[in-house]
């Protein structure tokens, strides 16, 4: 992809999959409203009545589209077609009759080792907090394992109302800003975040409070490869330089998937089983609405979003400042719940 060289043509983009992904995931609300494919309620899920599913397929057909519109064809684009239809196939079936956790893990992994080994993109090194660290012979297993990370973290944070295609747009939109920034317009990964912040923004319209269509593990799972695939290509063609931006642009996810297994360990439950005690089950105890809990959220991942900018362009010692003060007022909110343990009241 290669169309991209200036701010107009991004922003033709931008609206063409923005609009495409509004007409798209309204149309497969009809077709799963048509085939009877609904998220149920039950006891661990918010929602009150029955939501049309099948809204990430119509994430993915915008993805698709916009390849078709303003991509151009290479052994990268041929390894993500390829891995993002396998796990588009996966979470279809998923969402219709639910598949045993390890069984989608090994499947995930198999993903993940098509981007790492057919499209040749690998972490080969990452500087963090001004250290380089090479992952050596043990790259394409660091890779991997990013990538299965991040799939499972934004298909968990996937609870409520638009937040997963929130803060995967917040994600999008960062590193197309850092790409203008950094004048580098003409990167793959640039391409692609744009493409899925119209895609993103565009399955909002109908997934934000309250949602008329869900984007199920088909769209999750989707959505999750395709923020690692742009972190891999930010990495080689340095628009992310340093391991901090999209760890940080992902605090949200990446700290509820790690409260998560802890909180389901010192229970001793397995590690992937559902409950109702993330983030924001716990913002909605507080009586919280759907809507003051989303954009409590939203909020602070932008704070991280802005952060990275700043930290990208040069400002690195005043902006880590900023990242710990902002990750004390999360771990704060955080002590404020009962994400990890039961607190006595």
């Amino acid at each position: 992809m290669k169309l991209v060289v200036n701010g107009h043509n991004a922003l033709l983009i931008l609206f063409v999959c923005f609009i495409s992904s509004i007409l798209l995931v309204w149309l497969m609300k009809k077709v799963a409203i048509y085939l009877g494919v609904y998220d149920v309620p039950n006891e661990r899920k918010i929602q009150k009545t029955p939501v049309p599913l099948l809204g990430g397929v119509g994430i993915f057909l915008t993805f698709l589209l916009g390849y078709i519109l303003f991509g151009t064809p290479s052994d990268i684009m041929s390894s993500i077609l390829i891995a993002s239809f396998l796990i588009l196939l996966l979470g279809i079936f998923d969402d219709i009759k639910p598949i045993p956790a390890k069984y989608k893990f090994v499947v995930h992994l198999l993903i993940a080792s098509i981007i790492v080994f057919y499209g040749n993109l690998r972490l080969d090194n990452a500087s963090l907090f001004g250290l380089n660290i090479k992952f050596g012979i043990a790259s394409p297993l660091v890779t991997i394992l990013l990538v299965v990370g991040i799939i499972n973290a934004i298909n968990l944070i996937d609870g409520l109302d638009g937040l997963s295609g929130g803060i995967a747009s917040i994600y999008f939109l960062t590193t197309a800003v850092l790409g203008f920034i950094l004048n580098r317009f003409g990167g793959l990964d640039i391409t692609i975040s744009i493409i899925m912040l119209g895609a993103t923004l565009g399955y909002l319209v109908h997934n934000f409070p309250p949602a008329k269509v869900y984007m199920g593990d088909a769209g999750s799972t989707f959505i999750g490869l395709m923020i690692s695939i742009i972190m891999l290509i930010g990495f080689k063609t340095l628009t992310l330089t340093s391991l901090i931006i999209p760890s940080l642009l992902l605090a949200i996810p990446i700290l509820d998937t790690l409260f998560a297994i802890i909180r389901r360990k010192l229970k001793h439950k397995p590690a992937m089983q559902p409950d109702k005690e993330h983030l924001h089950h716990q913002l909605l105890k507080m009586n919280l609405s759907k809507t003051k809990t989303l954009l409590i959220i939203y909020s602070i991942n932008a704070l991280f979003s802005i952060t990275s900018i700043f930290y990208a362009i040069g400002y690195q010692y005043e902006m880590i400042v900023c990242y710990v003060v902002l990750l004390f007022l999360v771990l704060f909110l955080i002590l404020k719940t009962n994400i990890i343990f039961e607190r006595k009241k």
